[in-house]
């Protein structure tokens, strides 16, 4: 994919979802989703069509929409239950570690934004061996991705304007959030944001290249 040429010398800070960006998680995922469909008799592909960048919850009230709200986070906590431990093949997503390496590099502010809770955000982190300096989770926020209210309070705890953030995404909720933060965007797997990246290697040669050496 050809790297569409942007300004990333006004970036202040990079906020990174976690699952299918970050994390190589997609399988569990899946697998975790496939499973819960079965339990309720609803076509897993139904499921895994909305559930991308969204909280459990979320998927939940929209697949279940006769829930009441106790019935809703049962289900839901059911869904988390069946990812907490399936971490066998959950891994750094490509170029990860390089991206890692050149934020702190840079002293480059980054947090990771996720619609996942911090009991399974921490396991997948952990997983993949990445520590994030700061991480805002499902628990943190009233409302979800597409919501911006994630991104808007991991731009404020790091102190940065949100119009100086890079938001990283693979998932439409993930962008439009971004998107309404104010944010430049970054999208993998094909989507479309201000820039467009196969993997976060790239990102970390662009960041490498805007910043033309250590920052200081």
């Amino acid at each position: 994919m050809e790297l569409k040429p942007v300004d990333l010398t006004t970036i202040d800070a990079v906020l990174l979802d976690m699952d299918g960006t970050l994390v190589d998680s997609d399988a569990a995922v899946e697998r975790a989703w496939r499973a819960w469909a079965g339990e309720h008799g609803i076509e897993p592909a139904a499921a895994l069509a909305i559930s991308t960048g969204c909280t459990s919850e979320h998927t939940v009230r929209r697949l279940l929409p006769h829930l009441d709200d106790a019935a809703v986070a049962v289900s839901a906590a059911r869904e988390l239950e069946l990812q907490y431990d399936d971490l066998s093949d959950v891994t750094p997503a490509t170029g990860a570690h390089e991206l890692v390496a050149v934020l702190e590099r840079l002293c480059l502010p980054w947090a990771v934004v996720t619609s996942a809770d911090v009991r399974l955000a921490t396991a997948r982190l952990g997983a993949a061996r990445i520590t994030a300096p700061l991480l805002v989770t499902a628990e943190d926020v009233a409302h979800s991705k597409p919501d911006p209210q994630g991104y808007l309070q991991a731009a404020e705890q790091l102190g940065v304007t949100p119009g100086r953030c890079l938001v990283v995404e693979d998932a439409e909720p993930g962008l439009a959030a971004g998107r309404a933060a104010g944010a430049m965007t970054a999208a993998l797997k094909g989507l479309t944001g201000d820039v467009c990246l196969d993997n976060l290697g790239q990102l970390a040669t662009l960041l490498t290249d805007a910043a033309g050496g250590p920052r200081v």
